[in-house]
């Protein structure tokens, strides 16, 4: 699909990148962690270069003495591949110290969709496809974010985990429609055209610090939906960064 022309001048200040937890098929639902959950990242380009990403950086070499291995949350909570040190309870006390430090300092906005797959699928007999809703309530919610920070006109990327070309066609294909007014989904009317919404694709090494920061933050939003009364301390430290911009269906 041809790119959309950027003019240098008319780039947003904000920088989005995105990722979810959990599958959105409704075929077989895992009755463990039945939901699905996206997450948009959003962050002004500049804080973005000067703190957020060197900050990443620097917690990447006080334990591995390089910056090239990729944070996922699944992998850091099953203690795989580099993160095998964190079998070391002093070694996982101190990461995980400095890791919720790095992400309650970092200059973020979220905006989190947790779609309930089983209420969506009791409630619909054709429910439409979760990461497609959550899509739209996160882009909603963008937009919002946007008009907070002045960004009207201007060109905004929008940065997904790249997951195969049929997958990342697809999820262009939805996100085109939204961003240009063309989903039927929904009561809302939001209008996105005021804005030039554009999706990139980075591969799952591509190691962003945006993409990271994303996974990282994606599953304890899930949790808190699923177990409400659970102790949740890195949700804790998530909710003053997503306000109003967090949304829960059906």
């Amino acid at each position: 699909m041809a790119k959309v022309r950027v003019d240098p001048g008319k780039l947003s200040d904000l920088v989005v990148y995105a990722d979810e937890s959990g599958d959105h098929g409704l075929e077989s639902i895992d009755s463990a962690y039945p939901v699905f959950v996206l997450v948009f990242a959003i962050m002004n380009r500049e804080d973005y270069l000067t703190k957020i990403t060197p900050d990443m950086q620097r917690l990447k070499f006080s334990y591995w003495g390089h910056d090239q291995v990729v944070l996922h949350e699944r992998e850091i909570r099953k203690k795989l591949g580099p993160f095998s040190l964190l079998a070391d309870p002093v070694i996982r006390e101190s990461f995980m110290t400095d890791m919720t430090n790095f992400i309650d300092n970092c200059p973020v906005h979220l905006c989190v969709a947790v779609i309930d797959k089983e209420k969506l699928k009791a409630k619909y007999a054709t429910p439409w496809s979760p990461y497609e809703v959550a899509l739209q309530f996160c882009m909603e919610r963008l937009v919002k974010c946007l008009d907070d920070h002045d960004q009207d006109g201007r060109h905004v990327h929008v940065v997904f985990e790249s997951r195969g070309k049929s997958e990342d066609n697809d999820l262009e294909l939805a996100f085109l429609r939204i961003a240009n007014n063309q989903s039927n989904w929904g009561w809302r009317r939001t209008d996105f055209t005021r804005f030039q919404m554009e999706p990139v694709f980075a591969k799952k090494d591509a190691n962003a610090a945006g993409l990271q920061l994303a996974d990282l933050v994606a599953r304890p939003c899930g949790l808190k939906l699923l177990r409400p009364d659970q102790d949740n301390k890195a949700y804790e430290i998530l909710r003053k960064k997503i306000a109003g911009r967090w949304k829960t269906y059906p």
